[in-house]
């Protein structure tokens, strides 16, 4: 007669089975990034929609609908940030946008060197369509107990050389901007959804018990 497993056993064999099967399945992770061609080379942008649910999320809309072919990097300012996506670059026009985004700053993502934000103006309440990269470390745009800060939401994951060299840019008053701009145009020729890439997770190490994550407010 065959043996029956005892509970215990059982269950533990239950619960490792379980846990390859998961494991498995978290194996691989999708990335959402976005290829930006422009006349100075490509660069591409991993998007954070798990941190900037919103900001992504409109983001994307804009590179899917084609907003940003042919529109400029009208700001470069060295050791600080690059910014365009707004302006067509023939009229030097701002474009017409979708509704505003509410600020999603606290999400927890800093404005490090190659952090990806979403652009305003002094009303933490106003930013739509035109983005920045941040050439440094930026802290003073991460928000704080008495301000809002400045929504990060991606990074530069291949290209940082080609945001540099735009970065190093020559700058002055061009057309309706009275100082930064780029002397020498800089167009975004294209943006796209570029194809799905998977990463591998990191293999499961033993840790001891900790405390609940929690989202830390950045300094």
């Amino acid at each position: 007669m065959p043996v029956k497993p005892r509970a215990p056993l059982a269950a533990a064999t239950l619960l490792l089975g379980l846990a390859c099967l998961t494991g498995t399945a978290h194996a691989e992770e999708q990335t959402t990034q976005v290829r930006v061609v422009t006349n100075m080379g490509d660069f591409v942008i991993e998007v954070r929609p798990e941190r900037a649910p919103l900001t992504a999320a409109d983001f994307l809309r804009y590179v899917k609908e084609g907003f940003y072919t042919n529109t400029l990097i009208h700001r470069v300012v060295p050791n600080f940030v690059i910014q365009g996506g707004g302006h067509d670059a023939t009229t030097m026009i701002l474009k017409p946008t979708h509704e505003n985004i509410v600020n999603e700053s606290g999400n927890g993502l800093q404005n490090k060197r190659g952090a990806v934000g979403l652009a305003r103006s002094t009303a933490p309440h106003s930013g739509n369509a035109e983005f920045y990269v941040d050439l440094v470390d930026n802290p003073d745009l991460d928000p704080v107990p008495t301000r809002w800060g400045y929504a990060v939401f991606g990074r530069v994951v291949q290209g940082m050389d080609v945001i540099d060299k735009i970065g190093e840019t020559p700058t002055g008053a061009v057309g309706p901007f009275k100082q930064d701009a780029p002397l020498k145009p800089i167009i975004i020729e294209s943006m796209a959804v570029a194809a799905p890439t998977t990463t591998a997770a990191p293999a499961a190490q033993p840790v001891s018990p900790a405390e609940p994550q929690k989202i830390l407010s950045p300094k």
